[in-house]
């Protein structure tokens, strides 16, 4: 499965002839290792993963494509060997993970080689994303619209936001076990104005809104989705915030298609939010790559890059409003980037019918 993407990053490696990955993403990606600790060095002609005792068997198990290297607990003292070993020369680091003091103590292990800062090397071959990937990550999403349903099932008057937050957490493990993706968000009225919320013990009131963002970890891909329901009859703001965030996040997802770059797509979602009057209260990017880390490469967002988007890019599409003295609405669904245009993997009702949930 790897050999391919091993391809690819070799062709990319003009300015070094060794790379050292430490991002365990990065890692994951190129080796299928599963484990937590390891280091891969790789050239033109070697591939290695260096790890400790824990995971020699696994190792030879998950990593067809690469040559098992024993370091033991002593990666530094292992490092001058491995390098010589390769023959390196320029040795290219991944600036976005190395710390300072680790990357020092590279530097004082083998001080032979010259040490070259890289960026994104592997982190853009993981932006479009293979068959297998959009499958496992079809299947975390479909696992998460069950678990949301499943998990809404607790929702009653005096419920608070940390236990439904729990129902949600339960619903996910009674699936095979499935953990989340990230921390649940479950975010009743004030509350939902602060687009990370952390949920409290506090009762969830009837007629506000209640954002709830959440996701199914399957086999280290990422599922992410984000609903703003509501306990009994919402008051005429929800109703009017809920049409202009769902109106926007039509109009972005009607333009997604290869050709176009992230800013483009952020562009129909948050000048359709600012015609409205509420461009102040967006102040977030309206999505970002996902997989095997629940944040990734491309974003759409007013920062994001030139680079047009391309078909298996798969992306999340979350428009919200934020209002500090009534709450916030978001609602979040992930793409993938197909010939001429997207598919939508979330499947779960955002209507805002479907929304309103009878006490």
């Amino acid at each position: 499965m790897t050999t391919y993407r091993l391809t690819f990053l070799r062709e990319k490696l003009k300015d070094i002839d060794t790379l050292i990955i430490t991002n365990p993403q990065n890692r994951r990606f190129l080796t299928g290792f599963t484990g937590s600790a390891g280091v891969c060095f790789l050239s033109k002609d070697h591939a290695y993963l260096a790890t400790d005792f824990r995971y020699y068997t696994q190792v030879e198990q998950e990593c067809q494509d690469f040559e098992l290297i024993q370091a033991g607990y002593d990666f530094i003292g292992t490092l001058p060997k491995v390098l010589e070993k390769m023959n390196a020369k320029r040795v290219g680091f991944e600036t976005d993970h190395l710390t300072v003091s680790e990357f020092e103590s590279y530097k004082e292990a083998a001080p032979h080689v010259e040490w070259v800062p890289t960026k994104n090397l592997v982190e853009d071959l993981r932006e479009v994303k293979s068959v297998a990937e959009i499958e496992t990550l079809r299947h975390a999403i479909k696992v998460t619209d069950y678990a949301f349903s499943r998990g809404l099932q607790a929702l009653k008057p005096g419920i608070t936001e940390k236990a439904l937050q729990w129902a949600l957490k339960q619903a996910l493990f009674d699936i095979d076990g499935r953990e989340p993706s990230f921390d649940i968000i479950v975010a009743a009225g004030l509350a939902g104005a602060k687009p990370h919320a952390r949920p409290s013990d506090a009762p969830i009131p009837r007629g506000v809104p209640i954002v709830i963002d959440m996701g199914a970890l399957v086999d280290g891909y990422h599922g992410d989705m984000t609903r703003t329901i509501v306990m009994g009859e919402p008051d005429d703001t929800y109703r009017k915030i809920y049409d202009i965030v769902l109106r926007a996040q039509k109009a972005a997802i009607d333009g997604i298609r290869p050709g176009p770059n992230g800013r483009d797509i952020d562009a129909l979602a948050r000048d359709l939010i600012t015609d409205a009057g509420y461009g102040d209260n967006f102040g977030h990017g309206l999505g970002h790559g996902v997989g095997l880390h629940i944040h990734e490469m491309p974003r759409f967002s007013t920062r994001a890059t030139d680079a047009p988007l391309q078909k298996n890019m798969v992306i999340t599409v979350e428009p919200g409003i934020y209002l500090p003295d009534w709450g916030g609405i978001r609602i979040e669904d992930v793409v993938v980037v197909t010939e001429n245009g997207c598919e939508i993997l979330t499947e779960t009702p955002k209507d805002i019918t479907s929304q309103i949930m009878p006490v």
